[in-house]
């Protein structure tokens, strides 16, 4: 299916998402959280312990580390190329980070579960970037394992 096909919300062609997650290597997190009771906290983790560089990426002056990693406060601020921009801030953000994400040139831009928008999956898209909404990363990473069980009862 040719990219311009490809439906952000809820279906992607098969081997789409598991492409980015093979080739990505630095994915910076816009709207990371050092609080541990925070999905994105979590998702952090898994990503950094399965071994993607992480670039934290929190406006908040005071945090300057999370998980023992330097924490950036903008897109911007980042000094080294950035292979994925993962968005863990709300829909009505998510446009204004593809615009950043397309500035510092990243490959990918993904949205996390409840984080789409069409204007800016275009603008990404037109821009050469490979786009990703309402999706997580760590949910996807695993998906390849999951084994439904039909015939456990409820």
């Amino acid at each position: 299916m040719p990219e311009a096909d490809v439906d952000h919300i809820y279906d992607y062609p098969k081997g789409y998402i598991e492409d980015i997650l093979k080739s990505v290597k630095t994915i910076a997190m816009v709207g990371a959280s050092g609080d541990k009771t925070k999905f994105s906290y979590g998702v952090l983790r898994v990503l950094h312990e399965t071994g993607y560089q992480m670039l934290p990426v929190n406006p908040n002056p005071n945090i300057k580390e999370i998980r023992g990693l330097k924490v950036f406060h903008s897109l911007k601020e980042i000094d080294k190329p950035v292979d994925m921009v993962q968005v863990f801030r709300r829909k009505e953000e998510f446009l204004s980070v593809a615009k950043e994400a397309i500035e510092i040139k990243a490959n990918v831009l993904w949205g996390q579960i409840g984080v789409y928008d069409d204007e800016a999956a275009e603008i990404a898209k037109n821009a050469g970037l490979k786009v990703v909404m309402n999706r997580c990363p760590k949910i996807e990473l695993f998906r390849p394992f999951w084994k439904p069980r039909l015939d456990l009862k409820i």
